[in-house]
Order: C-alpha cells, then sequence, then structure tokens
C-alpha cells in the first residue's frame, strides 16, 4: 500500500453509465491506478447507491471524485489545464490504446455507456478516440474491464516518464 498521495496524471470521466456495480468496480481499480480523479456525469450513480458501495469496497473514500452537469464546459475546463481529451471507443479513426506515447499525457479518458458509448457530441470534443484492439468474435468490452485496461496502461506509460511516481 503506498502512503504518499501522488496520483497519475489521468482523470476519468464516466458518462451515462447504467450499472452501479460497473461504476464501483472503476472506483476500485481507479485506486489501484492511483489516478487524479473520477468525473460522474449524467445519471452516472455515485456512491451513495450501495451497490457501487458493495464493488468499490472503500475506494469510493479514497479516489478524489466529483458530478458535473455540464460535461462539455467540464472538457473544456481540463483542456485548458493542459489534459488531452479522448474517449475510449471504436471508431473508424481510432488510435490503438498500444499506441498511444507520452506526449498525450496528462488525459481525461470518457467512458460511455454500456450499450450506446460516447454519444457523438462528447467525441465531437476530444482530441483523440482510443480503442482497445481486441482479437475475438466479440468486438466489445465491459465498461469496468475496458476502463481498467485503459487506466493500467496510461498509468504504465506515465510510469516510463516518470518513474519516481511510485
Amino acid at each position: 500500500m503506498h502512503t504518499d498521495l501522488s496520483r497519475a496524471p489521468l482523470v476519468v470521466l464516466l458518462h451515462n453509465l447504467r450499472s452501479a456495480y460497473n461504476t464501483g468496480s472503476i472506483f476500485r481499480t481507479a485506486d489501484a491506478m492511483r489516478i487524479e480523479r473520477l468525473l460522474l456525469s449524467g445519471f452516472t450513480p455515485d456512491p451513495a447507491h450501495p451497490k457501487l458501495r458493495k464493488t468499490a469496497l472503500g475506494a469510493e473514500r479514497s479516489v478524489p471524485w466529483s458530478r458535473t452537469e455540464n460535461v462539455r464546459e467540464e472538457l473544456r475546463l481540463w483542456r485548458r489545464k493542459g489534459f488531452t481529451i479522448a474517449a475510449l471507443e471504436c471508431a473508424p479513426t481510432a488510435l490503438p490504446l498500444h499506441d498511444v506515447d507520452g506526449t498525450q499525457l496528462p488525459m481525461l479518458l470518457i467512458a460511455g455507456n454500456e450499450v450506446d458509448g460516447v454519444p457523438e457530441n462528447l467525441l465531437e470534443e476530444c482530441d483523440v478516440i482510443l480503442e482497445i484492439k481486441q482479437y475475438g468474435m466479440k468486438q466489445s468490452l465491459n465498461v469496468s474491464v475496458a476502463s481498467g485496461i485503459a487506466m493500467h496502461s496510461l498509468v504504465q506509460l506515465h510510469l516510463t516518464r516518470d518513474p519516481q511516481f511510485i
């Protein structure tokens, strides 16, 4: 367990997630990866939801989080702070996650609804769309799994640039 308060320069925005279990799982992974913040928007459940607490196992108390009502303005705020705005989504123009280099950090990463993904109006706000290459028959992952893969990959990238992080 780490006792310092340093955090990876990664903010994850959860937009319109339906499942409190998925949201809680993402909180737990965000704690493990020591990301800077989780942002919740739309109807994404927050830590007051008992099902979220069941899967977060206390991470809802250790991960900085906030709710945003105006997502587009929130994205612009983080861009002004120097963050690359990215979405985790399957799209023809998407950059494979494994091709991200350190120049895109710090980053705000949007994860969208379990069925509909990230809406078009938010994709238009993004500097880059990232995808996780998949090799099976199915071409989708559970949002908590995909978010976890992306957080791990981006934090590992941060470690190559800042080995003092750990």
